[in-house]
């Protein structure tokens, strides 16, 4: 776990792909959030949910990148309520199945529950419970001919597996995603992930003052990259 930045109110890290951010039914223990409470226990009681001290936002099990944490309740609430007006920019980057036409776009189609399977999410079909908008702005950073695409992302909101849900739903899935590839799910070059990283957040600190969070692409996903660049 890299450690990108420390203050009195808020820790930030560059959570490492294959490990969950905090317990649930599947992952009790060596999460995320546990490794952090042992290293700043001063998190714990932090928030809404003792499971989940100090996290106001979440991000994938196989996902990497930037993950923020509260170290006291001021900080909390204070970016819970940022998150929750849409202030603070969230940036990913993606590699996605196909050759994506638009090189500038807005996917904007809100996102249910799957009826067919609790496990998803969808953006249309059958659906189940509450359906929330959804908004993900999205930029080509470059193609690898007409089999891949190496996108930004910046979803305006914050659904469970929006990122991955939009891409799938415009026909362009994210490269070896198991639960969303669906007929068009590969893994080039031995990826074994889905390609997906938090590579930035732009937020205002509590004390004053914006900041940017940024976490270096790990090795996994710039091992594919070259790959293709040379083929």
């Amino acid at each position: 776990m890299q450690i990108i930045y420390e203050d009195e109110d808020i820790i930030a890290v560059n959570k490492p792909a294959g490990i969950s951010v905090h317990p649930d039914k599947y992952h009790k223990e060596d999460t995320l959030i546990q490794m952090i409470a042992g290293q700043f226990p001063e998190i714990e009681g932090v928030g809404e949910d003792p499971a989940r001290p100090g996290l106001v936002h979440r991000l994938d099990k196989d996902t990497s990148g930037v993950l923020v944490v509260a170290r006291n309740k001021k900080a909390f609430e204070f970016l819970k309520k940022q998150f929750q007006e849409r202030k603070i920019i969230k940036e990913y980057l993606a590699l996605v199945v196909g050759r994506v036409k638009e090189k500038k776009g807005t996917i904007n189609l809100p996102i249910g529950r799957s009826k067919n399977d609790p496990t998803k999410r969808v953006a249309e079909g059958s659906m189940r419970g509450v359906v929330r908008d959804a908004r993900t702005d999205y930029e080509v950073v470059e193609y690898f001919g007409d089999d891949f695409t190496y996108m930004r992302a910046s979803p305006k909101t914050g659904r469970t597996h929006q990122i991955r849900v939009h891409f799938k739903t415009i026909g362009y899935p994210i490269v070896c995603d198991k639960l969303y590839g669906g007929k068009r799910y590969v893994c080039p070059l031995g990826l074994s992930r889905h390609f997906l990283h938090a590579s930035a957040l732009e937020l205002t600190l509590p004390e004053g003052g914006k900041i940017r969070l940024e976490a270096d692409m790990p090795s996994d996903l710039e091992t594919v990259l070259k790959g293709l660049r040379r083929s």
